[in-house]
């Protein structure tokens, strides 16, 4: 079966937030094999809502034979390992423990019930951008048409 390359953003606010990007890097590696890329760990204000705790993400780049609804179902599952008791519903955000957004699926556009792929919102969030301008400057927003480098550049202005 063919792979395709996925980029996820990962997102902690809560607890301890490098080990919780680190034990869900562990976690997707065992489901998906060794990251093809990972960038650094970027600290970054909540975004959409209000908390006294600063974020730590980063993005992470691997090689998936799983359908995206698979993906969904194994990133849905490592984050509930990891301590996520609730998704944001309707734009309410809150502290947590770990997020993963699937921000890209190959150059595939989805939009079904579960799954809008590219992520809607990574082209606004200079929190995605920037860990991913790190790992994957050229690479092209298959819905919108620009680079990541140039996406970047125009939330900058």
């Amino acid at each position: 079966m063919n792979r395709e390359r996925i980029y996820l953003g990962l997102g902690t606010n809560s607890g301890n937030r490098q080990d919780n990007l680190q034990r869900a890097i562990e976690a997707l590696s065992l489901a998906l094999g060794l990251p093809a890329a990972c960038s650094s760990f970027m600290e970054s204000e909540p975004w959409g809502f209000e908390s006294k705790n600063s974020f730590l993400n980063c993005v992470v780049a691997f090689d998936t034979h799983l359908s995206p609804t698979e993906l969904l179902c194994t990133t849905e599952d490592i984050e509930r390992r990891l301590g996520r008791t609730k998704k944001s519903i309707g734009g309410q955000y809150s502290d947590r423990t770990i997020d993963i957004d699937i921000l890209f699926y190959g150059n595939k556009v989805i939009k079904s019930e579960r799954l809008i792929v590219p992520h809607p919102l990574l082209h606004l969030r200079n929190f995605v951008l920037q860990p991913l301008h790190e790992i994957a400057p050229r690479l092209r927003h298959p819905a919108i048409g620009r680079t990541i480098e140039e996406l970047l550049a125009e939330l900058s202005k």
